[in-house]
């Protein structure tokens, strides 16, 4: 589990902000109690807290890749269980590796197919994304919703954490409960309704959505992938076969996925 958080705003220093930085930072370190790092320019910053499984040094964040002249820069919160595949598939494309995280295969990703890379995504995720040359921010979170992603768009920026509650580190989200967050602490508390952050103007990106910012157009959230029900017409044999080999499937990814040495 790691944190992540961002903040782009076109009328602000935010080299200036520092105190506020430090606040949003530092309402993820239960999520990544290992390590941290800050992307920091005049009107963006991207905020990572890490829990290290593998590749400490090589898969340190948040990262950048320069390619075509233009420098993506990632901060990503999962796991991807085809991460090999993956790679070797942009190995193919003449891409290199400096290290062996999915980090690294993810931005990759990205920078070769880019918002279509979601649909080559085989796990939990959220992450984010700023292209420094268009100035756009892409946010994306996995189609189950495993992990967590909220955001605030207001007129001169963006606003973005693993948690509500690095959201309301910065003084520009009030922490206003209105009318519709009542109704969600006390119709549906604990649960609430998908997409809802029960503070005034917080939002949920849902499930299986991707969401890009920019200065002209503001904020977009598009729907990348939906649950299909399709009446079962296969008989009995052929039935156990496909199980067995998505559970087989599902245990060889699974194999490849390292634990972390919780006693070390």
């Amino acid at each position: 589990m790691c944190g992540i958080a961002g903040w782009i705003d076109n009328n602000r220093n935010l080299m200036d902000e520092g105190g506020v930085i430090r606040k949003m930072t530092d309402t993820l370190v239960r999520r990544g109690p290992d390590a941290e790092g800050i992307y920091l320019k005049e009107n963006v910053c991207l905020m990572h807290r890490r829990l290290i499984v593998i590749d400490p040094e090589n898969g340190a964040q948040p990262m950048t890749i320069e390619k075509g002249g233009a420098s993506y820069t990632i901060v990503y919160n999962g796991e991807l269980y085809n991460t090999e595949e993956l790679r070797d598939e942009l190995l193919a494309f003449g891409h290199r590796f400096r290290g062996h995280s999915d980090t690294e295969v993810l931005l990759t990703a990205f920078v070769h197919w880019g918002e279509a890379c979601i649909e080559r995504l085989n796990g939990i995720y959220a992450f984010g994304v700023w292209n420094d040359a268009s100035r756009t921010l892409f946010l994306a979170r996995d189609r189950m919703g495993v992990k967590p992603l909220f955001f605030y768009s207001y007129p001169d920026g963006l606003i973005f954490g693993s948690e509500i509650k690095t959201l309301l580190a910065n003084p520009l989200v009030r922490p206003v409960v209105d009318n519709d967050g009542l109704k969600e602490i006390f119709l549906l508390g604990p649960g609430r309704t998908g997409g809802n952050g029960l503070i005034r103007g917080v939002r949920e990106l849902k499930p299986a959505e991707f969401l890009v910012y920019e200065r002209k157009t503001g904020v977009k959230v598009r729907r990348y992938w939906r649950l299909k029900a399709c009446e079962h017409t296969d008989d009995v044999g052929t039935t156990v076969e496909k199980t067995r080999c998505l559970v087989t499937d599902a245990v060889r990814l699974s194999s490849q996925i390292p634990t972390r040495n919780i006693s070390g």
